[in-house]
């Protein structure tokens, strides 16, 4: 989960698709020993710590089943190229972590039958809003394994500084602004948010949701949406802020300049739960404000884990795949992966911490949509040219108006 936001989707030239050939064991791989076991292999994007984590779960997987041994394969920062061109060889990893389903689903193995058959009560206890982000035309290509959604950070010393009350959920984007200027303070060179200067564009989204807008609708349709008055009124508000100096812009998300004391909100994932600690900041979280008459919703950073449609043994894959995602893995990854089982999140009272509650809050609040990404068949080209527009928007040296940029990108 650590790495879904550092992975990226590589394109691979059917050379190296061959160079992945050459140097491939073949679908022998998977075949049985001569000690009557079948062979899983299973690919993981983690590094460090969390490896040692995975290859415990992995090895009491194994003591329990007699009949499979699930061997880890760490790929690192090299995993989108090695899946990619395990896939292009047909001799892809029987399990392997995923997040860009568009990418590759036309090599994972469909898992609605194994799903129905574990009975409906198995997959409630899945958040719903999880599945969305797990299939691609309908159909299930991985069990989700960890999740976030993105709320606002505040630091506490700041706001008691400036006497300033902390944010409450169901406040709107108005409200961030007044809090935002009450912060900002030119003297101690204070700030009062920060947003991306170059924002994912796969991330940004959820403002416009927000707002009942969208990049695309239902058949991937940039024109009257992207530039739409409600999608415009998004990039005008944040680039708003920043003229009127409540709001920066960071190389980042706002996060190491929280940390520098410089900084008093901003949007992020859990992912900024134990590096703020860590750095000494007493701060807090909330659910991201709501437009007029729109909503508070996030756009989710999700994993899963998927079957190659390849695997010789998808049958104990799958049983892989169910421990994988059952209480006890949750349970032991819940130090660095908001936990997707509901029975988790209740027996560990994760619905009553201060600060993990919010993620879940904002969770329930998500459901029902579908980033473009996974609707439009182009992203890669669509996000690259989203990305160079955004930077006009919100580069100091251009802040490049907002509807004309926009427009530019869906003619």
């Amino acid at each position: 989960m650590k790495l879904v936001k550092s992975i990226l989707s590589v394109a691979i030239a059917s050379g190296l698709l061959l160079a992945g050939c050459s140097s491939s064991s073949g679908n022998g791989g998977s075949d049985k020993p001569a000690d009557g076991k079948v062979k899983i292999r299973f690919a993981t994007w983690d590094v460090g710590d969390d490896v040692k984590l995975q290859q415990g779960l992995i090895d009491k997987f194994n003591e329990t089943h007699k009949d499979i041994n699930v061997v880890l394969e760490a790929y690192g920062s090299d995993y989108d190229t090695k899946i990619t061109a395990g896939m292009g060889a047909k001799d892809a990893p029987d399990v392997m972590y995923m997040w860009n389903y568009p990418q590759y689903k036309d090599a994972l193995e469909p898992l609605d039958s194994y799903i129905e058959k574990e009975g409906a009560e198995y997959k409630d206890n899945f958040y719903e809003t999880l599945w969305n982000y797990n299939s691609v035309d309908e159909k299930v290509l991985g069990l989700p394994v960890g999740y976030t959604t993105h709320v606002v950070y505040y630091n506490k010393a700041l706001f008691d500084q400036a006497g300033v009350e902390y944010p409450k959920a169901g406040w709107t984007w108005e409200d961030l602004q007044a809090t935002a200027k009450k912060l900002t303070n030119k003297e101690t060179k204070v700030t009062g948010f920060a947003f991306s200067g170059k924002p994912d564009p796969y991330d940004f989204e959820m403002y416009l949701w927000g707002n009942n807008a969208a990049y695309v609708d239902k058949n991937g349709k940039l024109k009257g949406n992207l530039d739409s008055k409600k999608s415009v009124d998004v990039f005008e508000m944040f680039q708003k802020m920043e003229k009127s100096g409540i709001a920066i812009t960071s190389e980042g998300s706002g996060d190491t300049e929280m940390k520098s004391g410089k900084v008093a909100m901003f949007v992020y994932g859990a992912w900024g739960l134990t590096p703020l600690k860590e750095a000494g900041i007493d701060y807090g979280v909330v659910e991201l404000p709501k437009f007029k008459d729109g909503k508070s919703v996030s756009i989710l950073s999700s994993s899963g884990i998927s079957v190659s449609k390849d695997s010789k043994h998808k049958k104990e894959a799958f049983e892989f795949i169910k421990f994988w995602t059952n209480e006890e893995a949750n349970k032991a990854r819940i130090a660095f992966e908001l936990p997707v089982l509901k029975s988790v999140v209740k027996s560990e009272k994760l619905e009553q911490d201060e600060l993990r509650s919010v993620f879940y809050s904002m969770l329930e609040k998500s459901d029902g949509y579908t980033p473009s990404s996974f609707i439009v068949d182009d992203w890669s080209e669509v996000s690259d040219n989203l990305n160079l527009v955004f930077e006009q928007i919100f580069n100091p040296s251009s802040l490049m108006d907002p509807k004309k940029a926009l427009s530019s990108v869906v003619e």
